[in-house]
């Protein structure tokens, strides 16, 4: 595994064995500067909604921060940051219009502070003809409006449930796509989507150690705040 390299050249990207190359990025301290989430839900809630529900979650969270005894089942293996996030999205997400998600993340174009070096690579990635795949713990209904104007082929993300009639229930559809769950996804897309030849991975530790193990060629980027 790597460091984030000072530059990396042209030549260094080439494919292997004739097979497609993959690059998998992280996105939040990877991609852009800082954390995601925050921005996004002040846009969609509004900052004193947000600000007084960050509380309300953070202690939720903290009182959970060992092994669940009762509660919601799905809860029961939360570390401490997916409990606090669970909690978050709940309180700040359910009964918001989908649609209003959607006007908020077009809101977000302002927020975005590239990490310019991880961004040219992902630019020479897509030039020598890889699949370039960003793969997140940030929301779904957001990424795409972020991504929209950069080479990006595919997205895994943390996706949010809609009730039948446009609303947002606050429930993420099938857990927080990080750590662990992040590289269980990855693993299963590669196979469903593959075979590849030389697969590389730029991300930060320790939360995309598990993703990065998978890849032949790892980088570790500093968290980019």
């Amino acid at each position: 595994m790597s460091p984030f390299p000072a530059q990396l050249q042209t030549g260094d990207l080439a494919q292997t064995g004739g097979l497609p190359g993959l690059a998998v990025f992280d996105f939040d301290g990877t991609l852009v500067r800082g954390d995601s989430l925050l921005p996004f839900l002040a846009r969609a809630v509004g900052r004193e909604t947000l600000r007084r529900q960050l509380a309300r979650s953070m202690a939720g969270a903290a009182a959970r921060r060992t092994v669940v005894k009762g509660g919601r089942p799905e809860d029961a293996d939360d570390d401490f940051k997916t409990a606090f996030k669970r909690r978050l999205l709940r309180r700040c997400l359910a009964g918001v219009p989908a649609e209003r998600a959607r006007e908020a993340a077009h809101d977000m174009a302002g927020w975005v502070r590239w990490h310019n070096p991880l961004r040219d690579t992902l630019l020479r990635h897509a030039d020598q003809g890889h699949r370039v795949l960003v793969a997140t713990g940030a929301l779904t209904l957001y990424m795409p409006a972020l991504l929209a104007d950069l080479p990006v082929h595919d997205l895994l993300g943390t996706e949010m449930a809609v009730d039948g009639g446009g609303l947002l229930t606050g429930e993420m559809v099938a857990g927080n796509c990080v750590r662990a769950e992040k590289a269980r996804r990855l693993d299963l897309w590669m196979a469903q989507t593959g075979p590849y030849g030389q697969r590389w991975g730029y991300g930060n530790q320790p939360s995309d150690l598990p993703f990065l193990a998978l890849m032949d060629e790892a980088t570790v980027v500093p968290t980019a705040h």
